[in-house]
């Protein structure tokens, strides 16, 4: 690792890779991650990726969008994503992604929440995993990008009002400033502050902890979206996701009697509502999702991951259903960004679900998350190619001495954004 870069990128998920790889060759990138760097949330998605099937469904994707955000989404940046993802999809396959096709040609399709057709790209369940180890390869074959694994951000250095670096622990345990002409923040949520979530439990929100120290602009950080459906477990740690594709593909929910009781492709944050009441109403700590409905074939086709992982678990879904308890997911707002990724501090960008853009209002639609990262992540990558003046970076003035308690700077950075949520939620 050097010790200055035209561009330094936080986070090796889908948003920080894609970034990355849209910015020339010319320019000198450099991507740090926590852990390795395979270990990011977007490795983790399962359902897939939204596209759009042509102008006729435009309105009622468009449609779809809104009403899963309560309406509370900002409508350019909904259109710029929702036409960018024929591109993005071209693209992804450009670079080696591969998306399941139907036996004829052509790109297969399933259905999620809230969405009034199926219009939804996938790999198996594991359409996460396909895309960002796909762009993890590509980024590691080009010369100009250096990914740095076990290295932590620990703050960004600034000089009035301009982004100049990060300051951050490497993997060796040294502190240091990384000098950047731009810096680009796409290192996830906050789920790793939640007892029970599908995240990896090192993506605490420190980019948006150090954005509130900044003054950075921030929105919406009482907008968390819970999962309706994680398998339940009484072990510590991360809760394993069943995809919301299972319910679009047929699955059911069926209380402690095996009735059926709600709809199970209404929005995420109604779905979660419906399964909270009747465990409530029955005292449970569960409910029962059946996936028997889908066919032993789809199953093991569409789903072998999820199929394999809750028989190590001890539930056959071919002969059984499974138990399933809502957990915390993902966080809709985030860094303000705009269409560019641009956050109101110069030379700092935000993208993934370390931004709020405003696609996703109050609650994300199924799918979108990928598709949002990718374009907006493009977008910043397009902004820092094309502006006009070099890549610079401000001389930043920074005391290394003050980050040497990192134990004690980490839980700060905890309370800081717990307050915040909290404050947030009580406006």
């Amino acid at each position: 690792m050097n010790q200055s870069y035209d561009v330094v990128i936080v986070g090796t998920g889908a948003a920080g890779l894609y970034c990355a790889l849209n910015l020339p060759e010319r320019l000198a990138v450099c991507v740090i991650t926590k852990q390795g760097a395979e270990d990011s949330d977007s490795f983790l998605a399962q359902g897939g990726m939204c596209m759009l099937r042509g102008e006729g469904d435009y309105a009622d994707y468009f449609e779809d969008t809104m009403r899963a955000g309560h309406y509370e989404n900002n409508q350019k940046t909904v259109d710029l994503m929702i036409r960018s993802s024929n591109y993005i999809a071209r693209d992804l396959v450009r670079l080696g992604v591969n998306f399941t096709g139907k036996p004829g040609g052509g790109f297969d399709y399933t259905r999620e929440g809230a969405h009034s057709r199926p219009r939804i790209l996938f790999h198996e369940d594991a359409t996460g995993q396909e895309i960002t180890g796909t762009l993890l390869r590509r980024a590691q074959e080009r010369d100009n990008i250096t990914i740095a694994e076990h290295t932590t951000m620990l703050d960004i250095a600034s000089e009035g009002n301009v982004c100049g670096g990060v300051v951050l622990s490497d993997e060796d345990g040294e502190i240091r400033l990384l000098e950047a002409g731009d810096v680009v923040l796409a290192c996830g949520g906050v789920g790793g502050l939640y007892q029970n979530s599908t995240n990896f439990p090192h993506i605490t929100g420190d980019a948006l902890a150090i954005a509130l120290r900044h003054g950075i602009a921030v929105e919406h950080l009482d907008y968390v979206q819970i999962h309706p459906t994680t398998l339940f477990s009484r072990t510590p740690g991360r809760r394993f996701l069943i995809s919301e594709s299972v319910r679009g593909e047929g699955a059911v929910l069926r209380d402690q009697n095996g009735d059926r009781f709600t709809d199970e492709l209404q929005p995420r944050d109604l779905l979660s509502r419906a399964v909270k009441e009747k465990m409530a109403l029955e005292g449970s700590e569960f409910v029962w999702e059946d996936l028997r409905p889908i066919g032993k074939q789809k199953i093991l086709e569409h789903f072998p991951n999820i199929y394999e992982h809750c028989l190590g678990e001890g539930f056959d879904v071919l002969r059984e259903p499974i138990p399933v308890v809502p957990a915390q997911h993902y966080l809709m707002g985030g860094i303000r960004a705009d269409l560019a990724g641009r956050t109101s501090m110069d030379r700092l960008y935000a993208c993934g679900e370390t931004s709020c853009n405003g696609v996703h209002g109050r609650n994300r639609l199924a799918s979108n998350s990928l598709l949002e990262s990718l374009v907006f992540a493009q977008r910043a990558a397009d902004d820092i190619a094309f502006r006009h003046d070099a890549p610079v970076h401000p001389a930043c003035q920074v005391d290394l001495g003050r980050y040497a308690d990192q134990e004690g700077l980490f839980s700060s950075y905890r309370e800081t954004i717990l307050h915040e949520i909290e404050r947030s939620d009580t406006k």
